[in-house]
C-alpha cells in the first residue's frame, strides 16, 4: 500500500507555515501523540482483523487492549471510530487544525472547533420496531438544530455510516429509507445549498446509524459534475427520495479548506456502470473525479488538474475478496504520490463494487 511510504502524506494550504490546516493519514501508534496535539481537530480509526474472523468489522483483542490503556483518550470528542476494516496497514486520518482547538459533547452530539470550522458527529441506534429512517430523521432533526444555533452554521460535508446500506428490496431497502429519513429531518432542505456528503453501509450487524460533518463560518460553492445526473434529481426507479447531496464543494477560498469531493462511483447519467468489473469501475470513477476537478477549477484556477500528492482518497470495496485486487488497481490507475486508505464498505448500490470520496487542494 501507498500509504506507508508517505506517513505525512495529505493536503496543505499554500504556505509553510507550520500552523496550516492540513489532513495527513499516519500510523496508528500515533494516536496517543495526535490526541494531545492541542491543534487536533479529529482523528479517524478504523476497524482492523478479518470481518469474517471477527464476526463483523469489530477491532482485534490486541486493538481491544489498547483501547482500554487509552480509556481517557476513547473518551475524548475528536476521536471517531469508523466501524469499517481497513485493508493493508493500520492507519489513522488526522484533521489538524490552523488554531487551538476546544471541543466537548452534548447529549449525543461531540464536536471540535478552531473558532471558523466544525468537525461535529453524533450516533443514533435505530429504535427497536422501526427502520433506519426514523433513526436518519432524528440524527438530522437534531444536526439541523445544532446548526441553527452555532456560529459556523453552514454545512459543508457530511459522512452516513449504517449497517446493511441496501438489504431490503423495492423501497424497503435501508439506503431509500434512509434517505426518506434524511430529508425528513432536514427542516431547511435548499437544494441550492446542498454538502458534498457519502453514504457507505458498514458489515458489523450493529444497528447504529453514524454520522460525522463539517461546518464552517463561511458557506461554499455546491458543484455538480457534468457526465451525472444530479443525484438530487435522479427519476422515481431509484426510490421514493431523492439522495440530498451535491456532488462535490468548493469552500470558500478564505477557509483554507480544499475541494470536497463527494462519495464517487462508476454511474454516467444516472446509471451504474460495468457491472462486475472491478477494474472498468474504478477507472469510470477515477473519470468521474477527474470531471469534478475539472469543474472545480472553472472557480478557482489555482486547483492542480490532477489528483496527486495533496488529494487524499477514501476507497470503499464492497466484497472483502477484491481488496487486494483494488488496492493493485490503484497502484496502477493513480500516481504513487495520492495517499489513500482502502477500507471494507458497502456501496448504496448493489451492483455498484467500489466507490472513492477524497479532497484536493492547491
Amino acid at each position: 500500500m501507498t500509504l506507508p511510504q508517505h506517513p505525512a502524506a495529505g493536503f496543505h494550504r499554500a504556505s509553510s507555515n507550520d500552523n496550516a490546516f492540513t489532513i495527513v493519514y499516519r500510523d496508528a501508534a500515533a494516536l496517543a501523540e495526535v490526541l494531545d496535539d492541542a491543534r487536533t481537530l479529529a482523528v479517524f480509526r478504523f476497524a482492523r482483523g478479518s470481518a469474517a474472523a471477527q464476526g463483523g468489522d469489530r477491532p482485534d483483542a490486541a486493538d481491544l487492549d489498547a483501547a482500554r490503556l487509552e480509556d481517557t483518550r476513547l473518551r475524548d470528542a475528536r476521536l471517531i471510530d469508523v466501524g469499517l476494516r481497513q485493508h493493508g496497514a493500520a492507519m489513522i486520518e488526522v484533521w489538524r487544525s490552523a488554531g487551538v482547538v476546544t471541543h466537548g459533547r452534548s447529549g449525543p452530539l461531540a464536536w471540535a472547533s478552531d473558532g471558523q470550522l466544525e468537525l461535529g458527529r453524533l450516533e443514533i441506534d435505530e429504535p427497536e420496531g422501526e427502520d433506519i429512517a426514523a433513526a436518519a430523521e432524528q440524527a438530522y432533526a437534531l444536526l439541523e438544530q445544532h446548526l441553527a444555533a452555532s456560529e459556523r452554521p453552514h454545512l459543508l460535508r457530511v459522512w452516513n455510516y449504517l449497517d446493511a446500506v441496501t438489504a431490503g428490496s423495492g423501497d424497503d431497502e435501508r439506503y431509500r429509507r434512509f434517505c426518506v429519513g434524511r430529508v425528513r429531518g432536514m427542516a431547511r432542505l435548499d437544494e441550492a445549498r446542498l454538502p458534498a456528503a457519502t453514504c457507505i453501509g458498514r458489515h458489523d450487524g450493529v444497528r447504529r446509524l453514524q454520522v460525522y460533518w463539517l461546518a464552517g463560518s463561511m458557506p461554499g460553492r455546491p458543484l455538480e459534475n457534468p457526465r451525472q445526473v444530479s443525484a438530487y434529481r435522479y427519476p422515481r426507479q431509484y426510490g421514493p427520495q431523492s439522495p440530498s447531496f451535491a456532488r462535490a464543494l468548493l469552500p470558500d477560498p478564505a477557509s483554507g479548506l480544499p475541494l470536497l469531493l463527494s462519495g464517487t462511483a462508476a454511474i454516467v447519467g444516472h446509471a451504474s456502470q460495468h457491472g462486475g468489473s472491478v477494474p472498468v469501475q474504478l477507472s469510470e470513477t477515477l473519470a468521474n473525479l477527474d470531471s469534478l476537478v475539472a469543474t472545480a477549477r472553472a472557480h478557482d484556477a489555482a486547483l492542480p488538474a490532477v489528483l496527486g500528492a495533496r488529494s487524499p482518497l477514501k476507497v470503499y470495496v464492497r466484497r472483502e475478496e477484491d481488496l487486494p485486487l483494488v488496492e493493485a488497481e490503484l497502484r496502477r490507475q493513480l500516481p504513487d504520490d495520492v495517499p489513500r486508505v482502502i477500507l471494507h464498505g458497502e456501496v448504496c448500490r448493489a451492483e455498484l463494487l467500489v466507490e472513492i470520496e477524497g479532497m484536493h487542494a492547491r
